[in-house]
């Protein structure tokens, strides 16, 4: 027996056609996201030496940890050279101090990546007049640029974007 409510408009309350779907745009999301599953455990990153344990990344308690060998997200990003984040600094003050800025950057990294092995900085480099410090994870990029508004003030702009977005944090002073 057939439902005597009204069908429903699938183009909308105006009426109208149907939007076309974004497919490439959800497969690149779908990509970027990584593994659907958690990997079956213990395993060891070659490079950085951290290891999968209890369905996260974490630093080996041992010296020698064992376990199958698979490269971490964040080797996989510095290899493919691949950031997930970036932290545009410019201005007069940043160039004058440069040196200092960038310690504060790494300190920042070596606080967050004791407890995060997957929060490294990839590189640090100039590109017209600016220094940029490219990050393997987006909360990285966001804890640098807060750091830096924290301790020189200045002017941030760290909008957080969708999901597998590369994270563009800019701080000027």
């Amino acid at each position: 027996m057939k439902s005597k409510q009204p069908k429903k408009n699938k183009a909308g309350k105006s009426g109208g056609r149907m939007q076309a779907t974004r497919v490439s745009e959800k497969a690149r999301k779908e990509a970027t996201r990584g593994p659907a599953k958690k990997l079956p455990e213990p395993k060891v990153c070659p490079e950085c030496k951290a290891t999968y344990r209890d369905g996260r990344w974490v630093w080996p308690a041992v010296a020698n940890p064992t376990g199958t060998p698979v490269l971490c997200p964040a080797c996989e990003r510095i290899r493919e050279r691949r950031p997930a984040g970036e932290v545009r600094i410019t201005g007069e003050f940043a160039a004058a101090h440069r040196d200092e800025i960038l310690a504060r950057a790494r300190h920042v990294e070596e606080r967050e990546k004791r407890e995060h092995p997957l929060q490294r900085i990839m590189a640090v480099a100039e590109q017209a007049g600016e220094t940029v410090v490219t990050t393997t994870d987006p909360h990285l990029a966001h804890a640098i640029g807060t750091a830096l508004h924290d301790a020189f003030k200045g002017e941030l702009s760290a909008p957080y974007g969708e999901k597998g977005e590369l994270a563009r944090v800019r701080w000027t002073r």
